[in-house]
């Protein structure tokens, strides 16, 4: 008789998550040389951007070895332009535009059809408000990415583009996202309290880190250096991820673009809705499967040390079984969670009576996971096709990569308030920038300057940085003052200000950055 379906599946999950800790712990680590440093700045962008300047024949090589997909993600998008397509523009354009709507595509279907839902029903079975789950589990979900990519920029000398990375994602929200809310969902009404103190606190942390990078004490009381770094505007390039809290009511297909798009999306809505269910644990009794919640076990593991390859390498050497033989590591782990997931599969006969935290709480990872990925991967492609069709880096960073690295946010938080939820968007658009800046970039600044203790840790002054702290800044003063005078109403004209604002510090930005050239 098989045991019951709550007690075996929390077995097996518990068992697999310390079979994978007990070799993660006990392995030796490699040595530092071979270990693949996860960098702040994106491969493709530094190394792969003047590509075109070598000559013809030798791109394809160059691209196959230098914009290699060990740091890059999933695909190295400029083999595809100079090796699979042979350079011919007409056929591999077009393609990996193809591949930038599918990475969005999976991005959106990924925020709305899982992140949010998880996010709710986790904040359920902890009890929390919606304002608490917003400034917790959708800030720490969100920022997670960003908060080591921050340690790496800082870590590696790249001073300015860990604040630029922060400064860039926090005005993109906190101008744009927000304006977007309130012009899809105002009038509306948000809870005094809440409002007041994720802004509040948001604006007081961007002052007092404005402080210490004008006064330059980064910790130990070190001075501001004039001049120096590079000319380009860096934007951060890692995922930043995106979602809110709230139950997406279910919506008919509109009209016009929307029904064409609708209809265009079906050709990859069972492939995409598929591989989601398989990495992608259900929570609901009603919506369980055994065959997807054994591939659940078998192919989560994979994805999240693939997620963690710059730290534990997937072909790491360990001994398994076998004294004398030695086997990848990522071999080990699959043979381990195939094991557990056949075994599930065969036990298994009935769904659960209830939902499991286990379950809730892994597909949250795994939810984080796809969309970080994807927009990465987006971002990529974004980089290789900016690079081919020589757009400028300044243009390029500041625009399409500033973007893209918050397009979670914007995409989750504008069809949460579509969704006839605008309180809960608002609350998670101040909470994830705030955790980025004070946990990320105070973590970074933090490691640095024990690293160089006695001495100080020196920053270097650069204009575009203040112009972002100048406009971070006048986008929460602005919104804290104008909804706080309508009586904690937002309208729908303060959303066209925002967005407003947002294309002014575009333009100004632009204008700096080409002066510095």
């Amino acid at each position: 008789m098989a045991p019951s379906s709550p007690t075996t599946t929390t077995t097996v999950l518990l068992l697999l998550t310390t079979l994978i800790s007990f070799f993660l712990l006990h392995f030796p680590h490699p040595h530092p040389s071979s270990t693949h440093r996860r960098s702040l700045l994106n491969t493709t962008t530094t190394t792969c951007s003047h590509i075109l300047q070598i000559p013809p024949h030798q791109r394809c090589s160059f691209s196959t070895l230098h914009c290699s997909t060990h740091s890059n993600g999933l695909l190295n998008y400029f083999s595809f332009h100079f090796c699979h397509f042979n350079q011919n523009q007409y056929l591999s354009i077009p393609f990996l535009t193809l591949i930038v709507i599918l990475h969005f595509y999976i991005l959106v279907k990924t925020a709305q059809d899982q992140f949010s839902i998880i996010v709710t029903k986790l904040s359920n079975h902890l009890n929390l408000s919606p304002s608490m789950g917003a400034v917790t589990l959708l800030a720490l979900g969100n920022g997670a990415p960003d908060v080591f990519a921050s340690v790496a920029a800082v870590g590696a000398g790249n001073a300015r583009t860990g604040f630029g990375a922060i400064l860039s994602a926090g005005t993109f929200v906190s101008a744009l996202v927000v304006g977007f809310v309130a012009i899809y969902a105002a009038p509306f009404a948000v809870s005094p309290a809440p409002f007041v103190r994720d802004v509040l606190f948001y604006l007081t942390a961007a002052l007092f880190l404005f402080y210490v990078y004008l006064s330059g004490f980064g910790g130990g009381g070190g001075r501001v250096k004039s001049g120096g770094g590079d000319r380009n505007v860096s934007v951060e390039i890692e995922s930043g991820s995106g979602g809110n809290v709230g139950e997406f009511e279910k919506r008919k297909a509109g009209s016009g673009i929307r029904h064409a798009f609708d209809k265009i999306s079906k050709t990859w809505e069972v492939p995409v809705s598929v591989m989601l269910k398989l990495t992608i644990p259900q929570s609901s009794p009603s919506e369980w499967n055994r065959f997807y919640r054994s591939a659940n076990i078998a192919l989560c593991p994979i994805l999240l040390m693939y997620s963690c390859k710059s730290f534990v390498p997937l072909d790491h050497p360990i001994v398994f079984l076998l004294p004398n033989v030695h086997f990848s590591l990522w071999l080990v782990v699959l043979f381990a969670s195939s094991s557990f997931a056949l075994v599930h599969f065969v036990l298994e006969k009935k769904p659960p009576k209830t939902e499991q935290m286990p379950v809730v709480l892994i597909g949250f990872i795994m939810s984080v996971f796809w969309i970080s990925t994807m927009a990465g991967e987006l971002l990529n492609c974004l980089a290789a096709l900016g690079s081919l069709l020589e757009v400028p880096p300044s243009l390029l960073g500041l625009t399409v990569l500033a973007w893209g690295n918050s397009v979670g946010d914007l995409v989750a938080d504008v069809a949460v308030a579509k969704a006839g939820q605008p309180a809960m968007a608002m609350a998670g658009c101040f909470a994830g920038p705030m955790f980025n800046m004070l946990f990320g970039l105070g973590t970074a600044l933090v490691i640095q300057t024990a690293n160089v203790y006695p001495e100080a840790y020196e920053l270097q002054f650069h204009v575009s940085i203040v112009v972002a702290f100048v406009f971070l800044i006048l986008s929460l003063m602005g919104s804290l003052l104008v909804v706080t005078w309508c009586r904690f109403h937002v309208p729908r004209f303060w959303g066209f200000c925002l967005v407003g604002l947002y294309a002014f510090f575009i333009a100004l930005s632009l204008v700096i950055a080409k002066l510095q050239f």
